[in-house]
């Protein structure tokens, strides 16, 4: 098995808290304006007390759990939130995350802007764990691309990990990936060597940790590309009779590389791609594709514990 460098991957941290409050606030604005919600207002009394229960409506993979408690304080700090199910967690039908209760008006206020989230993230990470699943016995890995949401990237990317998935770059900021569009600047190979000094003289010892991978959409310059030694070697659009020969060369001459497949892949084909011997397979529709994963708010008396 290499031993190739990693990407970050995402955690639900401090960091990733507070940009899901920033985009709280704006989905907050967006739901309520500024002048509240109407019907609430007029059929609720101000001190009516609230209880209800976020069920899932399908099967699936939870995620985005940790932002429920905030998303309820941001409407009504008096707001309780009683988890029954943590990220990561597989889902039946029916089947309960959590319980809210408090005021009835903070409840009803927060109800669309809790499921769109929970909605958004769960269904990225039942995506994800299909295609994970779909993967299973295989040496292959999982990974996410940038074809995000805007704004929402680092929520979209801990998602994928809540589904098994694995990140990869988070910006253009934190890794070197070298596309058919910089190589009208010199060639594959030169490009490696010349990201190389970039990294160690812009950084020091942590550019030469940074990883440099290099996008192919063709077998000819492989071996040169291999000796240049790059992190990572990105195989786009291949079919999977290249991406064998790609692997078989690799092993053939020793280099320690991993090799990636990337471009137009769906659940029914993963798997042969998988059974090439590529180590990694990002998929944009891991993001860019999913749906939402539908749950409820079912409001009513104390169902018993959950």
């Amino acid at each position: 098995m290499l031993m190739a460098k990693e990407f970050h991957q995402t955690l639900w941290d401090d960091d990733l808290r507070a940009q899901w409050q920033e985009i709280l606030r704006l989905a907050i604005r967006e739901d309520l304006g500024q002048r509240g919600d109407w019907t609430t207002a007029a059929l609720v009394p101000e001190d009516a007390p609230g209880r209800a229960t976020i069920v899932a409506r399908q099967p699936g993979t939870l995620a985005g759990e940790p932002a429920v408690a905030d998303t309820l304080h941001a409407l009504d700090s008096r707001l309780e939130w009683r988890p029954a199910a943590r990220d990561s967690q597989p889902l039946a039908r029916g089947q309960a995350i959590g319980r809210i209760e408090g005021p009835a008006r903070g409840l009803l206020a927060a109800e669309r802007v809790l499921l769109n989230f929970l909605g958004r993230l769960s269904g990225i990470a039942t995506l994800v764990r299909r295609y994970v699943d779909a993967v299973s016995g295989t040496r292959a890995r999982i990974y996410d691309t940038r074809k995000t949401t805007p704004g929402w990237r680092r929520l979209e990317k801990y998602a994928v990990r809540c589904g098994g998935g694995w990140n990869h770059r988070t910006g253009l900021f934190d890794a070197v990936l070298i596309k058919d569009n910089h190589l009208a600047f010199g060639s594959a190979a030169e490009a490696v060597a010349r990201a190389r000094k970039f990294l160690a003289d812009r950084f020091g010892q942590a550019g030469c940790q940074a990883i440099v991978e290099v996008e192919l959409d063709a077998l000819e310059p492989l071996e040169a590309v291999l000796a240049a030694g790059p992190d990572l070697i990105l195989l786009d659009n291949m079919s999977p009779h290249e991406l064998g020969e790609a692997v078989r060369h690799r092993d053939a001459c020793g280099a320690a590389v991993e090799l990636e497949a990337s471009g137009g892949i769906e659940l029914a084909t993963v798997r042969r791609i998988a059974e090439t011997g590529v180590e990694r397979i990002s998929v944009g529709a891991l993001t860019h594709s999913a749906g939402a994963l539908d749950f409820g708010l079912d409001w009513g008396p104390d169902p018993g514990p959950i």
